[in-house]
């Protein structure tokens, strides 16, 4: 426990860094949104609305395991790219780029929602967006600062002093907390296999019968 609180306060910066940097990503996205043109926000405005009747006629199961197994190969992807970027040292400012990203996705769809469709969008995004992203974006936080904290200490110790510090140690902690993440990952995936879409069915007619979308 003593050890587990050493490592926490000593990675408090690092945990701060990683939340400002994804919410600068998060505004950042919100502003993209302003920045579209006629034409790609027509675009869109169609694939969502295809996108919502898709939604709105599907049945409940269908295809469940396929898509289960897509959702988690992405999200295991994320972490796994963020843990090899980690490995790898000189990936460090990869890893920042990817919480950054993250940031400007959700940021994006959530702005482009509220935008194109006010308080229905919000609501669209607070009952499928934001429920896993939870979970999924304290998982990055979590991986990212592990790895920054993991390439900080072969760096100081292998590279610049030139240590012959065993690494065994901090690479098993480093493995297993990546582990650790997955697994919280295939849990956030079954939520949004099988909780998800019913949620979505719950609003999409809402949003169906909004007569504000781009293009219509």
């Amino acid at each position: 426990m003593r050890t587990f609180r050493h490592t926490l306060k000593e990675q408090t910066i690092l945990y701060i860094f990683v939340a400002v940097l994804f919410l600068v990503g998060v505004i950042f996205g919100a502003l993209m949104v302003n920045a579209l043109s006629l034409e790609q926000q027509q675009d869109l405005g169609r694939y969502l609305q295809n996108f919502f009747l898709t939604v709105d006629q599907s049945e409940t199961g269908t295809v469940a395991a396929d898509s289960f197994w897509n959702i988690a190969g992405l999200h295991l992807k994320w972490v796994g790219l963020i843990w090899f970027l980690g490995l790898s040292v000189i990936g460090l400012p990869g890893i920042l780029i990817l919480d950054f990203l993250k940031g400007v996705l959700v940021g994006f769809a959530v702005g482009y929602l509220v935008g194109q469709f006010s308080w229905k969008g919000l609501l669209f995004a607070l009952v499928t967006v934001a429920p896993p992203n939870l979970i999924i974006i304290p998982v990055l936080i979590v991986s990212s600062v592990s790895a920054i904290a993991f390439s900080l200490h072969v760096i100081k110790n292998r590279v610049m002093m030139h240590n012959r510090v065993n690494v065994v140690r901090p690479f098993a902690s480093y493995v297993g907390l990546t582990l650790v993440m997955c697994l919280i990952m295939l849990g956030i995936s079954s939520f949004e296999t099988w909780v998800t879409p019913a949620m979505m069915r719950w609003v999409t007619p809402t949003l169906l019968q909004t007569a504000g979308l781009p293009g219509m």
